[in-house]
């Protein structure tokens, strides 16, 4: 059994902590920029060990975190919590633009009826520009 102080692959620790559902994933992302140690790139075999620092972001959620043990495998959620600390403003902001998500109307709200084939061509074209 591994020791919760030992370092381990950062792809591993992402997708043991449940940032990423798998390690592939973890390493498209990691590849892509998407994860950073101390405000650096990170490489997926680069070890990552307790007090590390990183920067994750998963989609539109950006989160800062500590690194506070390690694991090999990937267990429960309530153990992947524990693996590391998320900072409080990290998680301030994180729920700041989830509550203006989920105020913001959603495309084609403004219509008031139910969308036309036109109307549906045109939210879509429109999503796409915004990037969702």
């Amino acid at each position: 059994m591994a020791d919760p102080a030992d370092p381990v692959r950062a792809d591993r620790w992402l997708w043991a902590a449940r940032f990423f559902k798998t390690r592939a994933l973890a390493v498209e992302a990691i590849g892509a920029g998407h994860v950073q140690r101390d405000g650096k790139p990170l490489k997926p075999s680069r070890l990552v060990g307790p007090g590390d620092e990183l920067t994750i972001t998963v989609g539109q959620q950006r989160f800062r975190v500590v690194v506070r043990a390690t694991a090999q495998r990937r267990g429960p959620a309530s153990e992947a919590v524990r693996l590391y600390e998320e900072s409080a403003e990290s998680r301030a902001e994180r729920e700041r633009l989830a509550e203006q998500r989920r105020l913001a109307a959603p495309l084609g709200a403004d219509l008031g009826r139910r969308p036309t084939k036109r109307d549906r061509r045109r939210m879509e074209q429109e999503r796409g520009r915004l990037g969702g």
